[in-house]
């Protein structure tokens, strides 16, 4: 539990109407003395003189005051409300730390809210990610993961785990009880339902990440089959470098958009051939773990080189593959190997690109979850899968005794407490808090 007071600006850096300087820690009574020259009563706005250590106005606004633990971190908190020029918000955050405070760390009053017991981990990641989200569905999302929806269908999870644990380890604690463990089919069962909830949850998380990061499209293919070109035409931007000398593309490229309010992740990958250089070659793995990864692969094909670059890639299960042949001002798309799915488009001149953004933009409404999903991240799918791993294998334990069907028990519901921080570890949290804004 940390023991100093913390302050830092809450609104962006630059000008802007008003400004907000939040602070929080044993030392704000004392602080509010000091600028506002009394402390306001708690949870209510009053107009106040910010004031320097001569006495003499620095500004002037609203004042907040919240005693803990009715506030946002558990602590005492005082926010100050004044205009939003940069000189005078540094003048008074500047006061705010000659009287005692110190500078606070990215997220750092979310992470005393979380140490605090205000929010459990998972609601504390929807903090930032409500502030990031780039949709009206992630925003949605993110409020209901806020308002703690994820985190019930993890504890519901856990609070079956633990019913089972008790079960499972009586035959441990009373073994003169004669339990007949192995012969009791309601074990198994009750593991069978928790393994399909569990996998019910997982299927929500995936959806939730999705909508988090976007739907992750992946433009792909053979060297200077134009996906450089395409990508920027997409974007509208310049993003990447495009040249006739194939291989150009060393690394993965990404343009985010949207499409009908969802967001879309555009990657362009190197071109997809062997090669003797070390950097094209790991230019290559990057690109096949792209696809690995991707919701929408576009395979785009150069008309002008035929059929015999018509091989299209391996996609995961449940991706969709979109067949591309561009350079069509150049050259038709051999008839012998065009499909009656396949797109044809110039990049270079933008005919036929509708197309595909129409494809793009279906396939991103198909995969918008529906109403009521919560936002996950890559560590929280990480945490459940090792969990159902473990459910797996006490299953599969059942016939060999209780002590190993306990211990796999255990390691389910340790992974589960490490996605709302009943389970933590220092390096955790420093990764997680680290990634949010200064003043959050």
């Amino acid at each position: 539990m940390k023991c100093d007071t913390i302050a830092a600006l809450a609104t962006p850096p630059g000008r802007g109407g008003i400004g907000v300087l939040r602070i929080s820690g044993p030392e704000v009574a004392k602080i509010a003395t000091g600028v506002l020259g009394t402390l306001p009563p708690p949870r209510q706005a009053v107009v106040r003189a910010f004031r320097d250590a001569d006495g003499h106005v620095l500004d002037t606004g609203l004042a907040l005051y919240f005693q803990g633990p009715a506030s946002f971190t558990g602590e005492d908190v005082l926010e100050l409300h004044g205009h939003g020029g940069p000189v005078v918000l540094d003048l008074v955050l500047g006061r705010v730390l000659e009287l005692g405070a110190r500078a606070a760390r990215p997220g750092e009053f979310t992470e005393r809210a979380f140490l605090n017991g205000k929010l459990d981990l998972t609601q504390a990641e929807a903090v930032a990610d409500l502030i990031d989200a780039d949709s009206p569905q992630s925003a949605r999302a993110a409020m209901r993961s806020l308002q703690g929806a994820f985190s019930q269908a993890v504890q519901a999870l856990s609070e079956r785990l633990t019913e089972l644990r008790v079960y499972v380890e009586a035959a441990l604690d009373f073994p003169e009880e004669e339990i007949d463990f192995l012969a009791d089919s309601a074990v198994a069962a009750r593991l069978d339902e928790l393994d399909r909830a569990l996998c019910a949850v997982q299927d929500q998380a995936r959806e939730g990440v999705r909508l988090r990061e976007g739907l992750q499209v992946v433009l792909c293919g053979p060297p200077n089959a134009g996906k450089s070109t395409l990508l920027n035409r997409l974007s509208g931007e310049a993003l990447a470098i495009t040249s006739p000398v194939p291989g150009t593309t060393r690394d993965v490229l990404r343009a985010d958009l949207q499409l009908a309010g969802c967001a879309v992740r555009l990657l362009d990958t190197a071109g997809l051939r062997r090669s003797r250089d070390p950097v094209e070659r790991e230019g290559v793995r990057r690109a096949e773990a792209a696809i690995a990864d991707a919701d929408v692969v576009v395979w785009l094909l150069d008309a002008t080189c035929g059929e015999e670059a018509a091989v299209a890639p391996r996609v995961t299960p449940g991706a969709h593959l979109i067949r591309v042949w561009n350079k069509t001002d150049l050259a038709a798309p051999p008839r012998e190997a065009l499909r009656p799915e396949d797109l044809c488009l110039s990049a270079h001149t933008g005919a036929g690109v509708e197309a595909l953004v129409e494809a793009l933009r279906s396939r991103a409404v198909g995969n918008t979850p529906q109403t009521g999903v919560f936002l996950a991240r890559r560590r929280h799918l990480d945490a459940l899968e090792r969990a159902r791993r473990a459910l797996v294998r006490a299953r599969g334990a059942l016939e060999l005794g209780p002590e190993l069907a306990a211990e796999e028990l255990r390691l389910a519901q340790h992974a589960l407490g490490e996605i709302t921080g009943a389970v933590t570890t220092e390096d955790l949290l420093g990764r997680i808090f680290s990634s949010f804004c200064i003043g959050k």
